[in-house]
């Protein structure tokens, strides 16, 4: 996966970072998440980040049901693997929101929570495990004419149209994380691409649940 020139280097990850918990936000390596920040604490991450590395950590609360957009609790409990992301773009406006793009980098485990500063949490990641997730000449095998069939299918059940020439040039890597964070899985299922070991299982958990998806629509009968 290609990485970019300006973004940190394994050995330059920082010890402490700042999380995001956002409900269906998925975010992994390589990707791009575009985001709107309005709750004051969420505005204190951003300006902090952006005088500082630029990272921030999107990661999912464990419990969905009650929790709205942006007001995750400051104690909800959070799954215990995230992905760090740089800002890459930003912009202010006139009503006092950033509109920015975060830009995975690496998956990262919690070691632990710190107290908050400025109203949002930060833990201490553990990126070890997911040293991989840097190594831009990483390759894998991917089945993407059984992916692709799967999509078309699962698309096709959701009532959304897809062009094949639009995604006949993207290359594996990028066609996988790109649907990944697209599609409208469900949080754990988001969550399980998140923690796939590598792109080639990635892609498989992924088929798996497109295939899952078109079935149980199809299953439930046609929708109008």
């Amino acid at each position: 996966m290609s990485l970019s020139s300006y973004g940190p280097s394994f050995d330059t990850l920082p010890a402490t970072l700042p999380v995001f918990p956002l409900p269906g936000a998925l975010l992994l390596p390589g990707g791009k998440l575009p985001l709107q920040i309005f709750e004051p604490r969420y505005l204190a991450m951003t300006r902090d980040a952006l005088a500082s590395d630029r990272l921030i950590g999107m990661i999912q609360p464990l419990r969905q049901g009650s929790e709205q957009e942006g007001l995750v609790s400051h104690t909800a409990e959070l799954y215990p693997i995230g992905c760090a992301g740089r800002i890459t773009a930003y912009s202010e406006t006139d009503d006092g929101r950033y509109l920015i793009t975060l830009t995975g980098v690496c998956r990262f485990a919690i070691h632990k929570e710190l107290p908050t500063v400025g109203g949002y949490r930060r833990i201490v990641p553990d990126f070890e495990r997911f040293r991989g997730d840097l190594d831009a000449a990483a390759t894998a095998a991917v089945d993407r004419q059984r992916l692709l069939k799967a999509l078309q299918a699962y698309f096709s059940y959701q009532k959304i149209s897809i062009d094949p020439a639009a995604v006949a040039d993207i290359p594996d890597d990028k066609l996988v994380t790109s649907l990944a964070m697209v599609c409208p899985f469900e949080a754990k299922e988001k969550q399980a691409l998140l923690e796939a070991a590598d792109l080639a299982e990635r892609s498989r958990v992924m088929t798996a649940l497109l295939e899952l998806g078109a079935f149980a629509a199809q299953d439930e009968g046609p929708r109008h």
